[in-house]
């Protein structure tokens, strides 16, 4: 068809031609701009909202066919007055409030008027296409476009609109529909978390057209509600794993009342914890959350987060507890496949891995498993333990007295109870091995008794942990036994009446009041040890900043560094960050470092220097005191360990407080270096990691 033949034919005869085919409502909106600049020979607007009524798509065509797409905001299209107009409108540039001309887009193109027709137009059903405008840029008014035809013309639109936006919408559930889908298959076909998570995260995030899609799982023992790693993105890869306490943030109170909701400013929503923003840098716009059930229990939760393009509606909420199900069913077979794996695994590791020997049996003395542990008692060289697998266990497990086959009549019939036996076992070779046998039964669903486990455990390093005990005990009545019989002496001096003058008096009550002293220290040093050597000082670790306690310890040990005239200088970093530990045990580590600078140092000067560098903490405590000898260093930290220069020059000392001060600074993760030179100073040096937030 030539040109001459379509300037013959009807608007509406071109639109229907070329409108016939098209179903996408761009597509239309476009022809229609161009179609009707052409015809009308002026300049044509369409505008069409988005379908939450943020911003308009608009396509300016001038009557030589030159068509320009915008996307206006409210203000910029200024659509609003004319759409609500409800009819057609010939609206005057003049007539127009200037605060709208300056901010508009649309009155920035006619000189004179402007004549509108909203779409869509009144009908007699529910259009589903959005609210818009056909626009003429001052109209002749002779021309073949008026009040009457661009009427009609909306009329004749909106139906081909409505099939536009029809089509979308059935093409878009087609697609949610295949996905879901997809999605349902390919989560019931693994029972892999990760696997679960890989197929979940991108057609979701494509589907709604989101930023990101979030997990969170509800931990059975603590209710707090714990995000998958995976799913978090980059700006949490450096952090700890994210929590929510129970009933804390919108995830919270969607497992705690088991609605799904949808929160398009997140930030105006009371429920919303904005703690995570913080501590990851990530800003959360908008989010829709919905609880994970496995039949009546609620598992976790699934976010979407942050929409692309507009906001959160009822169609993404359904879509999202569509996959909700297939997903929460998932997650739960896979969270039992792999319980049911770790409990297998873990009895596996822990019978292989045991110090102590593991036996099973059947009821009538067959051997069924045997670990390495038992090997080793049995046998100097290495053999396969599934070589002893079929063997009797009386002719494996020879003792030096009683019968392994009555032991096991009487686990067999002990109900309840565990049976205990200490005897000693006899290997192949060497000496004999004292032993504390332990058994118990394995019983079916029909209490038959099928199976039984044994324990043996070689009571030799107990035997030598006892021995250690002792010498422990030893070593602390040595120590104690000095300043006691110090005290005694002086105190009985003073009660026989020896110190004749005041000056002899108070000199006895200072020697008693200085072994007492020396005396509590000691006390006081083998109640921390005790913590120690129990590990209660590993509970309870919190974030310390040093800045406090080094600001109440520092000036005491000034003084009595000042007082014994020597020069003290600190030189401490401001604003250090946070070690991981308790600040009772670092106050216990720096203040007894710095105590021994002070006590071995008679003449000179002792430093404190404390700063950060990249993630560690440096405290440097250097004197120029006796030093340490080179033969000394290797036994440093052992406890009850004292130098012969520190003897040598009647220094009192326990032996204790380096051994306690390594200890726990590498339980905190830290070290501790020394450098010394016997009469020219000792620098101790310890490094800490800081708590990364």
């Amino acid at each position: 068809m030539d040109w001459d033949e379509r300037q013959g034919q009807t608007l509406w005869q071109k639109l229907a031609a070329e409108l016939v085919g098209i179903y996408d409502a761009h597509g239309i909106c476009a022809v229609l701009a161009n179609e009707l600049a052409v015809y009308s020979q002026t300049t044509a607007v369409i505008g069409i909202s988005d379908p939450l009524g943020k911003y308009y798509d608009v396509w300016v065509c001038e009557s030589n066919g030159r068509t320009q797409q915008h996307r206006w905001n409210k203000e910029q299209a200024s659509f609003e007055s004319l759409i609500k107009a409800g009819a057609v409108i010939y609206q005057e540039k003049f007539t127009v409030l200037p605060g709208e001309l300056v901010r508009s887009e649309l009155w920035q193109l006619p000189r004179n008027a402007i004549l509108a027709a909203p779409i869509p137009a009144r009908s007699n059903y529910e259009p589903v296409t959005p609210p818009g405008l056909i626009c003429l840029i001052d109209p002749d008014a002779d021309g073949p476009i008026n009040t009457d035809s661009i009427s009609e013309l909306a009329i004749f639109i909106t139906p081909v609109l409505d099939r536009a936006y029809l089509r979308q919408k059935v093409d878009r559930q087609e697609i949610e529909f295949a996905v879901v889908s997809d999605i349902s298959y390919a989560l019931t076909s693994t029972l892999s978390l990760q696997k679960i998570y890989r197929q979940l995260i991108d057609p979701v995030r494509r589907t709604l057209n989101v930023g990101s899609i979030s997990v969170g799982l509800i931990d059975p023992d603590t209710g707090e509600i714990i995000f998958v790693d995976m799913l978090m993105g980059a700006l949490f890869a450096d952090l700890p794993p994210l929590r929510l306490k129970p009933g804390q943030g919108i995830a919270g109170w969607v497992a705690e009342h088991r609605e799904p909701v949808i929160v398009n400013d997140a930030y105006k929503d009371n429920r919303f914890y904005s703690g995570v923003d913080r501590q990851s840098g990530f800003l959360t716009e908008s989010l829709a959350c919905i609880p994970l059930q496995v039949e009546e229990r609620v598992i976790g939760v699934m976010q979407a987060i942050n929409k692309k393009n507009g906001e959160f509606n009822r169609n993404d909420l359904r879509l999202m507890q569509a996959i909700g199900g297939p997903l929460a069913a998932a997650i739960e077979n896979a969270r039992l496949h792999a319980a049911v794996l770790a409990e297998k695994r873990r009895i596996e590791t822990i019978f292989t891995s045991m110090s102590e020997g593991m036996l099973t049996i059947t009821a009538d003395g067959h051997i069924t498993h045997a670990n390495e542990a038992l090997i080793s008692l049995l046998y100097h060289e290495a053999i396969d333990p599934d070589s002893l697998i079929g063997q009797y266990a009386h002719d494996i497990i020879q003792l030096k007295s009683g019968s392994l086959d009555e032991f096991i009549q009487t686990v067999i019939t002990a109900g309840d109870e565990y049976p205990q036996w200490a005897t000693d076992l006899q290997p192949a070779q060497g000496a004999a091995v004292p032993l504390l046998i332990s058994g118990a039964p394995i019983q079916d669903e029909e209490g038959r008794v099928n199976e039984i486990i044994f324990v043996f455990s070689d009571l030799r390093q107990i035997r030598e942990v006892e021995r250690m005990r002792d010498d422990f005990f030893h070593g602390i009545i040595h120590e104690l036994r000095t300043p006691l019989a110090t005290i005694l002496m002086y105190a009985r001096l003073l009660r026989e009446g020896k110190a004749q003058d005041k000056e002899k008096a108070d000199r006895f009550l200072g020697v008693i009041e200085r072994e007492s002293d020396r005396l509590q220290k000691m006390v006081r040093q083998m109640l921390e040890l005790a913590k120690m050597e129990s590990s209660e000082f590993r509970h309870g670790l919190e974030p310390v900043y040093l800045n406090p306690l080094f600001d109440e310890m520092l000036p005491p040990l000034a003084d009595r560094a000042t007082e014994k005239g020597l020069t003290f200088r600190q030189r401490v970093q401001q604003n250090l960050a946070p070690v991981l530990g308790a600040s009772e045990t670092y106050y216990l580590i720096f203040k007894n470092l710095i105590d021994n600078a002070i006590k071995f140092t008679f003449s000179g000067s002792v430093r404190v220097h404390v700063w950060q560098e990249d993630d560690l903490i440096f405290v440097k405590i250097q004197d120029e005191g006796i030093g340490i000898p080179p033969q000394a260093l290797p036994n440093l930290y052992g406890r009850f360990f004292r130098a012969q220069t520190a003897v040598e020059r009647g220094i009192a000392g326990t032996g204790l407080g380096l051994y306690m001060v390594k200890e726990a600074v590498e339980h905190y993760n830290g070290s501790i270096t020394v450098d010394s030179e016997p009469d020219k100073g000792t620098t101790f040096t310890v490094q800490l990691p800081i708590v990364k937030e």
